[in-house]
């Protein structure tokens, strides 16, 4: 992004300089389909006679006066800058320029519906792009009030931080979205000013919404307006009182345990088009990925999901939002605190009371995929600028961050954790922070001094290995029992964990807890005399309840009995560690593919937990497809659709287990017999009982007769006529490219290559179907063809879109020694192209690399 970044010494330097009291943004949303106007006055002191810069991206820039004195845009504005010098202590700034609607979900993005044509706006401002919109000093600690008043159709529901005043009329305008719509009634609305806040939470949504209201009572007596909205082409599948339900249960949760008001007047939930994440903390204006508004039936694990992600982004408002990172450093504070904070309510205060389970399944299985590759870097990451942020929105940041935070709960108490959080609010309120100011709060509360312990957890990269060494008697007790620690050769840290221990024997057939130990570990190696002399149980398992943030092996013995009786194992947290230890020894080439494909066929039909279900067929499908050895791939691909639709058809009819076993299956189909299957269950010759096929698992059938050149693209278009909605678009789109010849995946490339047309949405949905192959081999031709495109492509699209392309076109399924090579020579012959890219193609080499020594493994 040429001319678009932004260091932190730079901010640092202008922090020094200005502190901002207020902006007042004037946007009117009635100037066409491309362009919008924006006004924005800012106000601020500064260091007198210094100099600085305010930030903007826009196409055109109009006016710019400063302190009165007209400053030429032609002199002053240079790619995302206005040059502003000769300061004074008090300084008043009007930007006048025409600003730019986006379709990659960056800054104002624009999407019109294509079931009735209308328009929807929504702001995505983190991390740098509120300027896209207005004038800002465009970073988190120059916090100050904002006061948007906007012009739109009078008929649209216009949304933003603050409560929602009455519009006040303005007659009639052509055509003021420039859909061909005639004269349409037009209004303004000027909302009250925010609290002191960051300018990458503030937000506006716009359009014709549908909304339903509601309210509850805070802590401290005020009457909370809560409302919920969506497309009104989705209208019907909105169940905004679940929603509003959830939203009471984790007021309730957060006001309690962090002794403090929801700190904003309102509380609008906002589930909008072709979002590019799941949700942000815009200030009492969360916007949600529409994709939780289910029109179709979806997994448990996904409607899991969907309730830690509004309790994430609740949770915020106090964390992210009323107290803010000084710099984006501390991100990973912001993002792993909400979502070890939205786990705990939602197990605490929900009706998901194995959130904790969930958590292990998915974030704890990310966290430790990210931290193994090249690009891991310590949770307090070195955040040297902008482009550094980006790519830091990952498993680091989010998943091992809140895994730390568990582990530190359990080491200081969460009564102690909690009590320290309350008063780092109390202190902080409406300012920014940096780690210290939180830890400092926890040492109090915990009586810990917590240096060390930030050292080694915060500040170093890297996942532990834990395994259990013993001896026994003759009569098979403990004569020694010792927890060992292991790193990688590049990260070597070896860090304290609090862990428990876990014996289980089968009892009446149920593989049951009958002893557990908690203890601190620290060092190679740890002694650990409580369990001297007591029977060695059928299976020992290390990190019992999941404390620790650590990579577990087991012993042969309990490895065999894990195997053999996994099903029978009746804590499903203790099932997901077994499970994630058995894919984490795979990953690492230890253990063969082979018998991770045989674990999983024989286990996963009595798993009960939803996303340890979604995750684990998840990880066979890698297994099945990329680590285990290339000659053996046909027939464990065709083995493993056999038996996923055989354990379909014996599933509790309607079960959440039978609807994922059919998703995957169509997703895994390989051979003829499986083409005959899918057949049946889209024309109704063979339907399961109690599984319906409705419009969402219709096209994933569709995809996997494309897959197997079963399906034409007649009958893609004739599924997209019975579905012309943008999630039908998308479903198409990616059922063209998931064509199984070299051709099809050439034309899917040069779509996106060749173009920067496509929205977000259609991007992303090309690339999973671009990569959703069986012979990888089709993909072989596109090598060179991508390596070519890398650095145009950097240089020419917004960054989302740009990762998206880089990462979704890679031929990853090939996992070949020549890909392999080919990706080095790149990184060799390009050592000055952009860090954030680099980092992105060192993590597909990495990705090749491991599949490499998998496939060797299991050979």
């Amino acid at each position: 992004m040429p001319g678009e970044n932004l260091t932190r010494a730079e901010a640092s330097e202008r922090a020094a300089i200005v502190d901002v009291q207020s902006y007042e943004v004037d946007l009117d949303l009635t100037t066409g389909a491309t362009t919008f106007a924006s006004t924005t006055v800012v106000r601020f002191t500064a260091t007198e006679g210094a100099s600085t810069f305010v930030d903007l991206v826009a196409p055109t820039v109009r006016e710019v006066v400063l302190n009165g004195r007209a400053l030429d845009p032609a002199q002053v504005f240079a790619d995302s800058r206005i040059a502003l010098d000769g300061l004074a202590a008090d300084n008043e700034l009007r930007v006048v320029a025409d600003c730019a609607y986006t379709n990659t979900g960056e800054g104002l993005h624009r999407f019109v519906d294509p079931v009735d044509g209308e328009v929807y706006l929504y702001t995505q401002f983190e991390v740098p792009d509120s300027r896209r919109v207005f004038a800002v000093f465009e970073q988190p600690d120059l916090k100050a009030t904002f006061a948007f008043t906007v012009t739109a159709p009078a008929a649209w529901e216009v949304v933003s931080n603050q409560p929602t005043p009455a519009p006040e009329a303005l007659g009639t305008k052509a055509d003021p979205t420039g859909t061909g719509a005639g004269d349409v009634e037009v209004a303004r609305w000027a909302f009250e000013p925010t609290p002191r806040i960051s300018s990458y939470i503030t937000a506006l949504v716009a359009g014709p919404y549908v909304v339903e209201r509601s309210e509850l009572t805070s802590s401290d007596g005020r009457t909370i307006p809560l409302g919920v909205f969506c497309r009104a082409s989705l209208a019907d599948h909105m169940d905004a009182d679940y929603v509003f339900d959830k939203t009471r249960e984790g007021f309730a949760f957060f006001e309690s345990a962090f002794e403090h008001p929801y700190p904003f007047d309102k509380y609008d939930q906002l589930f909008v088009p072709e979002y590019n994440m799941g949700a942000m903390e815009n200030a009492g204006c969360v916007t949600f990925t529409e994709t939780y508004v289910f029109r179709s039936k979806v997994t448990d694990a996904v409607k899991e999901r969907r309730v830690v992600t509004i309790l994430h982004e609740l949770a915020h408002m106090w964390f992210g939002d009323l107290v803010t990172m000084k710099w984006w450093n501390d991100l990973w504070l912001n993002e792993s605190f909400a979502e070890y904070a939205s786990t705990l309510a939602t197990a605490e205060a929900t009706e998901w009371r194995e959130a904790w389970t969930t958590f292990a399944a998915m974030e704890k299985s990310w966290a430790y995929r990210q931290d193994q590759l090249p690009s891991t870097h310590p949770i307090v990451a070195t955040i040297n600028d902008l482009e550094d942020v980006f790519v830091n929105f990952d498993g680091i940041t989010y998943a091992k961050g809140a895994s730390v935070l568990k582990q530190l709960v359990a080491w200081v108490g969460k009564e102690q954790f909690l009590a320290g959080v309350a008063a780092y609010f109390r202190k902080h309120a409406w300012g920014n922070t940096e780690l210290r100011d939180l830890l400092v709060e926890l040492e109090a509360t915990s009586g810990r001094d917590l240096t060390e312990w930030s050292a080694l957890w915060l500040e170093t990269a890297g996942v532990n290995t834990l395994r259990p060494e013993f001896e026994l008697d003759a009569h098979g007790r403990f004569t020694t029992f010792s927890v060992v620690q292991t790193a990688a050769a590049d990260h070597p840290t070896l860090r304290p964990h609090r862990l428990g221990i876990g014996f289980y024997d089968l009892v009446d057939g149920v593989l049951t807890r009958v002893h557990r130990t908690e203890v601190d570990v620290a060092g190679p190696r740890t002694e650990i005399p409580e369990l001297l002399g007591l029977d060695r149980p059928q299976l020992v398992l290390l990190n019992d309840d999941d404390l620790a943030y650590a990579k577990i092996r087991l012993d042969p013995a309990s490895l065999q009995v894990a195997t053999e009786h996994l099903a029978d194992l009746a804590d499903p947290l203790a099932r997901s560690l077994v499970w994630g230890s058995a894919w984490d020894a795979t990953r690492d080439g230890e253990t063969p593919a082979r018998d991770y494909v045989r674990l999983v066929l024989g286990n996963i039909a009595r798993e009960t937990e939803s996303t340890t279900i979604r995750t684990t067929l998840n990880q066979l499908a890698l297994a099945a497809k990329t680590y285990v050895a290339p000659e053996r791939r046909d027939e464990t691909l065709a083995h493993v659709g056999d038996v996923l639709w055989s354990l379909a058809q014996d599933a509790a009819p309607g079960s959440d287990l039978q609807f994922q076993l059919v998703k995957f299956f169509a997703h895994l189909a390989s051979t003829p017999a499986h083409g005959e299957a899918l057949r049946s269950l889209l024309d109704g010759s063979a339907a399961l009982d109690g599984l319906e096929i409705d419009t969402d698992l219709r096209w994933e059938i569709l995809e996997g007769l494309v897959l197997l050149d079963l399906a034409d693209d007649a009958e893609i278009e004739a599924t997209l006529d019975a579905d012309s909605t943008a999630t039908g678009q998308q479903s198409a789109a990616r059922a063209r490219a998931t064509v199984p010849t070299a051709a099809a995946k050439r034309a899917a490339f040069d779509r996106l290559v060749g173009s920067d047309d496509a929205p977000n949405a259609i991007v992303r949905a090309t690339t999973l179907g671009f990569q959703h192959v069986n012979d990888p081999e089709s993909l072989a031709p596109l090598v060179g063809a991508y390596f070519d495109a890398l650095l145009p492509l950097w240089d020419q699209r917004s960054y989302h879109i740009a990762e998206a392309l880089v990462t979704g076109l890679y031929p990853a399924p090939l996992a070949s020694t020549v890909l392999r090579d080919a990706t080095q020579e790149w990184l060799d012959a390009n050592a000055d192209a952009a860090p954030a890219l680099r980092r992105l193609v060192v993590e597909n080499l990495a990705g090749v690399e491991r599949a490499l020594a998998a496939q060797a493994a299991d050979a």
